[in-house]
């Protein structure tokens, strides 16, 4: 949930009021450094924010933190400036114990002020060290697990003399998921961080290293990184970077080079980030498809590390997620059962072990998470290989624990995904998944190869039909500005159309704050046309009337039953589909596709909808209240 950065470089800074402009600032300045990571990742959690710094000559720790968003924090240190350094490490936080106040936010400071500590996660059995320490005479000033943590590591420190033989004990004792960051001012070169189940990269520099929760924290200094293992420590001086296990063993971590660099997650002249990754799209599908097939044109998927002879007994299929990731995790299921005729269960990560599923070596399990972080989905993960099934994630975090932890991967190249709603994410992940299916289909002889062909002929059309559904949003701007006074919204549509109507509702929940349903335009007679009266907006999702006719004539006929109630009827429909046009109120038209790649380009003007109807209301729509971008607690 958190983002964290810590940074340690030979150069020391000036001691200047730090901004936090969307300008890069050079590096070798350790608090700018810390105030640019934390720009990047406030993504994770804007309940507060805090900085620590440690450099020669001092014999505590500097800090400063402020809860609310991160420009609370760049105005206290504008109004106090803060000292030279050689090293700092910075927080945003997502609040999970105590509430979000400036006595919560991180650092937490201990042993005597000279050692400073942040936190991802949750530790699980605070309680009891927390009675420990107390017994011992420790004073809290917080009501976070955190101070906990970090007078741990002060009474570790004092023992050992050592901030990385410290931090390994200190890990040893907690319970729960945990990334740490420490300075002490005996060492004001040194960084130490530690990782449980909770990300954790490396940047690597000339002179000066990085931490950060995920590459975006250094990505405007260097592209080059370290992902680190379960249960490792490293640390970090300008000039070195140690890893060692929990047992203060020497560790391996594996070198990466990131793919994108720090332009692409500015915000390049939209208004919001939001804006610009819908915009960003039909890059993000393209991206997504393109190197994924060889020169005589069949589908290669070189990421997959499984046996193909695997993947041909592979008798179910089960894709792990949560929220966004799920929803598209339910549109490949219609497409890989229809083009692999292979059963597919749709689970929620969170829900998944609980329930004692049944896997077997047959059973290949399919994880999508954007930020290859998500906790649940992560625990799902593990289970499902405890079982002795194979699993595929579908994520776009390079260096991220779920790919390092599944037996393949297949990498999205979305880009980075900075406002917490879920856009380019979402359409990416569906055409990894169509992209595993064809491959699939391929591998088991359900299609021949002329079929797979067409069908990726198909997909490559797509990008440039989301422009156009793009180029077409300001309709859907205007209608959303009209609606701004609107208390609910449901949402319909069958078949791949259901899932893109729950995805329509959630965009809705998460950003404008009012009451949205997704349901399925069969259900409707069953229950939900209870909740129709006068005036009330149902966008409806109407499947081609080229592809299932019965579903087509379907759909219209709810669309006449709500309309006859009173409804408002804001109807998605393929150009030329004239028979729906007598029954809208309000038409969003789209490029004619297959019935299954239809999603791609349905759920767009849901998303514009969404944003538009919250910058109506004056909201954030990058960072909607109580959300953070990566869920990495359970």
């Amino acid at each position: 949930m958190c983002g964290i950065v810590g940074y340690t470089g030979l150069g020391l800074a000036a001691g200047q009021p730090a901004t936090a402009e969307t300008t890069p600032v050079p590096s070798g300045h350790p608090l700018e450094v810390a105030l640019e990571g934390l720009r990047r990742l406030e993504y994770r959690g804007y309940d507060s924010a805090g900085v620590a710094l440690v450099g020669p000559g001092r014999d505590d720790v500097a800090f400063a933190k402020k809860s609310g968003k991160l420009g609370n924090l760049v105005g206290e240190i504008e109004a106090h400036p803060m000292p030279q350094a050689t090293a700092a490490i910075g927080h945003t936080r997502w609040a999970t114990h105590g509430g979000p106040t400036d006595v919560n936010a991180h650092p937490h400071l201990a042993d005597g002020d000279r050692l400073a500590v942040i936190h991802n996660g949750i530790i699980e059995n605070f309680a009891q060290l927390k009675k420990e320490l107390l017994a011992e005479g420790v004073f809290f000033r917080s009501e976070t697990d955190t101070e906990v943590a970090a007078q741990l590591l002060a009474r570790e420190y004092r023992r050992a003399g050592d901030l990385t033989e410290a931090m390994a004990a200190t890990a040893r004792r907690l319970e729960g998921t945990f990334t740490l960051l420490a300075v002490h001012a005996d060492d004001p070169l040194k960084v130490v961080g530690a990782r449980h189940d909770s990300p954790l990269v490396v940047g690597l520099g000339e002179g000066e290293n990085f931490l950060g929760s995920d590459v975006a924290a250094f990505i405007a200094f260097t592209k080059e990184a370290l992902e680190l293992g379960q249960d490792q420590i490293v640390t970090i001086t300008p000039t070195s970077v140690d890893v060692v296990d929990f047992r203060n063993k020497p560790a391996e971590a594996k070198r990466f080079t990131v793919d994108w660099d720090a332009a692409a997650a500015e915000k390049s002249g939209f208004e919001s980030f939001m804006d610009k990754e819908i915009h960003d799209q039909p890059h993000a599908v393209a991206d997504t498809l393109l190197g994924r097939t060889d020169v005589d044109g069949r589908l290669t998927l070189d990421e997959i590390r499984i046996d193909e002879a695997v993947l041909r007994a592979v008798d179910k299929i089960i894709v792990i997620a949560c929220g966004t990731a799920a929803y598209a995790g339910h549109v490949a299921k219609y497409a890989i059962e229809h083009w692999c005729r292979i059963p597919v269960e749709v689970e929620l990560a969170h829900e998944f072990r609980y329930r004692d599923p049944i896997l077997n070596e047959k059973t290949l399990v399919v994880a999508i998470s954007q930020s290859g972080e998500t906790m649940d989905t992560l625990m799902a993960v593990r289970h499902a290989r405890e079982q002795g099934a194979k699993v595929l994630s579908i994520v776009n975090t390079q260096g991220s624990t779920i790919p390092r932890e599944s037996d393949a991967v297949l990498y999205t190249h979305a880009g980075p995904e900075i406002a917490v709603a879920s856009t380019k994410a979402f359409l990416s992940q569906i055409t990894a998944a169509y992209l595993l299916g064809l491959y699939l289909a391929q591998l088991r002889g359900n299609k021949f190869a002329d079929e797979v062909a067409y069908l990726l002929g198909e997909l490559r059309d797509v990008p440039a039909k989301i422009q156009t559904v793009i180029e077409r949003g300001e309709y859907v701007r205007a209608t959303a500005r009209s609606m701004q006074d609107a208390t609910s919204v449901l949402f319909l549509g069958r078949h791949v159309g259901y899932p893109v109507a729950l995805e329509g509702a959630l965009k809705l929940k998460e950003l404008a704050y009012i009451h949205a349903e997704g349901f399925a335009a069969g259900e409707l007679k069953h229950g939900p046309i209870a909740l129709i009266d006068e005036g009330q907006p149902v966008f409806v999702v109407v499947p081609s009337p080229r592809g299932r006719d019965s579903l087509h004539s379907k759909v219209v006929s709810n669309i006449q039953e709500i309309r006859a109630r009173g409804a408002r009827t804001l109807v998605i429909a393929e150009d030329g589909d004239d028979e729906v046009r007598r029954y809208a109120d309000e038409i969003f038209w789209i490029p004619q596709v297959p019935t299954l790649i239809q999603p791609l380009l349905a759920v767009v003007p849901l998303q514009i909808f969404a944003m538009s109807l919250a910058t109506a209301k004056g909201l954030d729509v990058d960072q909607p209240r109580n959300l953070a971008k990566s869920v990495t607690v359970e």
